[in-house]
């Protein structure tokens, strides 16, 4: 069973945006200064949800940089607990200070607690839950475009809503960024990519190797009337997008790194 997206550091600040009920969905909304819902960005968390600090910490930073930004309860109030978070595959530098047992109890707890949350949000539930959300933002007056970005469980949906909107379907959005997807299928997953798509990985992923990651530039190489692209984050684990430890400074680089490469691709493209 994989660990899809457990790892990483809790951050300090204060998120300042507000909760809302949209689409029967609690959502944490950031707004620009202007108001303006014009470029909207749909974030899809990773399995720790929408109340993480984190992602409403981000979710301010691309409210700052000019987009109307929603964290919806995708989750359903069922989000694993911050207190899961260094359980397994934390930054390189606490790795390195694990002793054998911690590691080998780390790795019982992820069959025990990740594998049935995992099912009980599996694709067939979750995804018609993004769609509809997505589908009552594009409604929503004085919206013109939407991108999702989306972090390690979100990460694959936020790259399946980079397929777009087909005739009679909800769903698709304009534009999508993925920061270390997790769980993703290749080549089934980006076969049917057609909006733009920006990429994040770290070369020590352990979810997502360099041999999977070769076989998702091999298929996106193909797709030369979409715009996409991949960084890669020299020594950066699962969730450093995200979770990055901001006592190391290159971690701390990494994570700001990946937060622009975001923001520029939504610029560029909504």
């Amino acid at each position: 069973m994989s660990s899809c997206c457990l790892s990483g550091a809790l951050h300090e600040g204060k998120p300042t945006g507000r909760i809302d009920t949209i689409g029967g969905l609690q959502t944490y909304v950031a707004e620009p200064k202007n108001g303006s819902k014009t470029k909207s960005i749909v974030f899809i968390s990773d399995i720790f949800g929408w109340e993480f600090p984190n992602t409403r910490l981000l979710a301010d930073e691309y409210a700052l940089a000019g987009f109307y930004t929603y964290i919806p309860d995708f989750h359903e109030s069922d989000s694993l607990p911050i207190s899961f978070l260094q359980n397994i595959e934390p930054p390189l530098k606490k790795q390195e200070q694990l002793s054998m047992t911690e590691k080998a109890t780390n790795a019982a707890t992820v069959p025990t607690t990740l594998g049935p949350w995992l099912v009980k949000h599996r694709e067939a539930v979750s995804r018609p839950l993004i769609d509809g959300f997505i589908n009552t933002v594009r409604m929503t007056p004085g919206t013109d475009k939407i991108g999702a970005v989306g972090f390690c469980w979100g990460g694959r949906y936020a790259i399946l809503q980079a397929h777009g909107k087909t005739e009679g379907s909800v769903g698709g959005v304009d534009a999508a960024f993925a920061a270390h997807p997790s769980l993703v299928a290749v080549p089934g997953d980006f076969d049917p990519v057609s909006k733009p798509l920006s990429m994040a990985f770290g070369t020590k992923d352990s979810l997502v190797d360099e041999g999977t990651r070769g076989k998702i530039l091999d298929v996106m190489g193909t797709k030369t009337e979409v715009e996409h692209e991949i960084r890669l984050y020299e020594d950066q684990v699962h969730g450093f997008a995200l979770r990055s430890d901001w006592s190391s400074e290159k971690d701390k680089e990494a994570m700001d790194e990946a937060t622009k490469q975001g923001i520029e691709w939504m610029s560029k493209y909504l």
